[in-house]
């Protein structure tokens, strides 16, 4: 019993693990009020490219080949401010009062260890 929960572990990593694209750059994608604003592979950015994004509170992204932050925001509490720059795969900045998502995807670094 326990080699076929075993067997079934690793068949179901080898899936999942095995179909995650390596060939794919880091790539931001934004979303606002779940509506996809921009796709920016970083790597191919030869300068920042600044975003602007406006709704009830304005936001500015500043996308970079090293990473992605926001960089100015007028909403409340500002935890979209104090997240910092992400720059691995599986990163994510959320700014919940103005729904706006800016999530890292592709072959960047990721993380180490995915617990739950």
């Amino acid at each position: 019993m326990a080699a076929l929960v075993l067997a079934l572990a690793i068949g179901s990593a080898v899936l999942f693990y095995g179909n995650l694209d390596k060939n794919q750059p880091l790539t931001a994608v934004i979303t606002h009020h779940g509506e996809l604003v921009d796709t920016v592979v970083l790597p191919h950015l030869k300068e920042e490219k600044l975003l602007q994004i406006d709704g009830e509170y304005h936001l500015t992204v500043s996308l970079r080949r090293d990473g992605v932050q926001i960089t100015q925001s007028d909403c409340p509490g500002q935890d979209c401010l104090h997240t910092g720059t992400i720059h691995r795969s599986g990163q994510s900045i959320i700014c919940l009062p103005e729904q706006v998502v800016i999530r890292l995807e592709g072959s960047g670094p990721g993380p180490d260890l995915v617990l739950g």
